[in-house]
């Protein structure tokens, strides 16, 4: 017996619009303009739409979110770097899995916040305006080291021994096995952690705008419409951040699509088969 599936694009369509809809059901319910001001804590739909396109706030987008980007793609690629390099040692030297474990979980449990305001004071914002802050990389490395490792080791020890076998019988040693067996099979998980590390690594560049001393990007963009009481213009910067990680992260799984092709023909062999 078939199950009914809805439509990627249709279930999409109707997320969106209840998510509308609730968030014009809480503004109006949920908070009330204060009186003798014009300042709304949570703004309507209309007047985030308003704010972006019938003032047109959103032609100065891109200076906005330039350095964020620069700043997060930066991060994303020393972060993945290193955490790939750490797994890949595990291979070479399986003693020091433990270690290398260890160490991609205390940077998970440590507080962003307060590692954020050590690196301001250790590695500053940015040299010149308009370049990316130093802190904002480094935090966009630094929320991506936990996924990529964990995943990548995942990835590579789920490899079929009886392959590896092969190798080894032939005279392949650790480093043929991790080129012929090891990374083709590891290959699917190292992508999904890498897609996940997407939208980490720009909230991690945001967070360091946003503690550190400079003056473009999304951080410091918030920072003064929050003191300029600009509802309306917080809650479309934070939308307009929602909109590009959500692409992001979309777009990275076409290119998963395309790179592991025999994924994604596996499943829908097994949902057909469901």
């Amino acid at each position: 017996m078939t199950k009914a599936h809805i439509p990627g694009w249709l279930a999409a369509t109707l997320g969106g619009v209840g998510l509308v809809l609730a968030w014009w059901l809480f503004s109006l319910l949920a908070f009330q303009q204060q009186e003798g001001t014009t300042f709304t804590p949570v703004p309507s739909p209309y007047a985030v739409f308003e704010w972006l396109f019938i003032q047109g706030n959103i032609a100065g987008a891109w200076s906005v979110f330039q350095p964020t980007i620069t700043a997060a793609a930066i991060g994303y690629l020393w972060g993945n770097g290193i955490a790939l390099v750490l797994a890949t040692s595990v291979l070479v030297f399986p003693r020091t899995e433990t270690v290398i474990t260890q160490i991609a979980v205390v940077t998970y449990c440590l507080p962003v916040v307060a590692v954020g305001g050590i690196s301001v004071v250790v590695l500053g914002g940015a040299k010149n305006p308009g370049d990316p802050s130093a802190t904002a990389i480094f935090l966009a490395a630094l929320v991506c080291v936990f996924t990529t490792v964990v995943g990548a080791i995942l990835g590579f020890k789920s490899a079929d021994k009886a392959s590896l076998d092969v190798v080894r019988v032939y005279g392949g040693g650790a480093w043929t096995q991790l080129r012929k067996v090891r990374l083709i099979a590891a290959l699917p998980a190292i992508l999904n952690a890498l897609q996940i590390a997407v939208p980490t690594a720009f909230l991690g560049a945001v967070l360091g705008e946003y503690l550190g001393s400079i003056t473009a990007g999304v951080g410091p963009t918030l920072i003064r419409l929050q003191g300029q009481l600009d509802s309306a213009g917080v809650w479309s910067v934070f939308l307009l951040c929602a909109v590009f990680a959500l692409a992001a992260y979309g777009l990275f799984g076409l290119v998963i699509k395309l790179v592991t092709p025999w994924v994604a023909g596996a499943a829908g062999v097994a949902g057909k088969a469901a």
